[in-house]
């Protein structure tokens, strides 16, 4: 039987997440913080710049920085939840800080096509970095249902649902579910969509996870029974202690190689790890137990790849 993407559940105007954690769960977390301290800065390595374009079934990879990569293919330039200010806050002078720079910035970018947007957080929409991309760039924006209210109007926004398909020259792009929730200001929580997107490109299919919970694995299972197997998938790692609050919305480097094999993902490459500190865990935590529960199931640890920020990965 096919497998059925949506629509999103709702609760009367709001969208209806997994799972949620009380006020009171939160306010426990913060006055029992057990934090442990990241550096001030880490330094960029050197990389080569990724290319201009890259043709055909070719297909390029490249981190910026927490959910922010760059894919290439069939001639076209997609940019996946771009954060590239300083803080991923409301605020210019508070809130969380990135400790690793950005690998490009608006005016060093490649010409981008599409801008697919997960989600209303602030480390995954960042307006400032919006606002230079669309006066740089022009790209569309192909977003879930409710988040185009909050992009600048220079961006030319295709809202989705979960299971809405829409071409993009040779690609398609649907939106499929995730496990996570919405909230940008202090009435609008679930009040916009949130979401992970399938790219079928004519050389094979690209999997962005945007920012989820494990669950019991059955979103990943249904994305290989409706798609076949990622040629590509982007997967966080991160942001995943303490597990009793952020286990429905946030994978842990073990769930994340789960998803990985119900995927049946060619390769896949780390996102959301090593660029904010949102959580408790060590910033070199999760590619630590990344490669641990790598080698505990036996998976080449070729098809699961942390990259530097800036490192272009073909796959041809």
């Amino acid at each position: 039987m096919p497998v059925r993407f949506g629509p999103a559940p709702r609760q009367g105007s709001r969208f209806k997440p997994a799972a949620r954690n009380s006020l009171r769960t939160l306010l426990k977390w913060q006055f029992n913080n057990t934090r442990t301290q990241w550096p001030g800065h880490i330094p960029l390595k050197q990389h080569p710049p990724p290319p201009e374009r890259v043709a055909g079934n070719a297909l390029a990879a490249t981190w910026i920085g927490q959910s922010t990569v760059l894919i290439q293919t069939a001639g076209l330039n997609i940019l996946t939840d771009p954060l590239l200010s300083e803080r991923a806050s409301p605020f210019t002078w508070a809130g969380p800080r990135r400790v690793t720079p950005p690998a490009l910035t608006a005016e060093t970018f490649p010409p981008l096509d599409l801008i697919l947007l997960s989600h209303s957080h602030y480390d995954h929409m960042d307006i400032a970095a919006l606002q230079e991309l669309a006066r740089l760039h022009k790209p569309r924006v192909f977003t879930p249902l409710g988040n185009a209210a909050y992009l600048p109007k220079a961006l030319a926004a295709h809202e989705m649902d979960w299971g809405d398909s829409a071409p993009f020259g040779p690609l398609r792009i649907t939106l499929t579910p995730a496990r996570h929730w919405s909230k940008r200001g202090f009435f609008d929580t679930n009040k916009a969509l949130w979401g992970a997107f399938v790219i079928e490109a004519p050389g094979g299919l690209v999997y962005f996870a945007g920012d989820t919970g494990y669950g019991d694995g059955q979103t990943f299972r249904d994305i290989h029974t409706a798609f076949g197997p990622p040629r590509l998938s982007l997967l966080p790692i991160g942001a995943y202690e303490p597990q009793w609050i952020m286990k429905p919305q946030h994978m842990n480097p073990e769930e994340s190689v789960a998803a990985h094999v119900a995927l049946g993902s060619q390769t896949s490459i780390a996102i959301h790890h090593s660029t904010i500190q949102l959580t408790d865990e060590a910033i070199d935590a999760p590619a630590s137990s990344l490669a641990d529960a790598l080698k505990s199931s036996e998976i080449d640890p070729r098809t699961f790849l942390v990259t530097d920020a800036g490192q272009t990965i073909f796959l041809n």
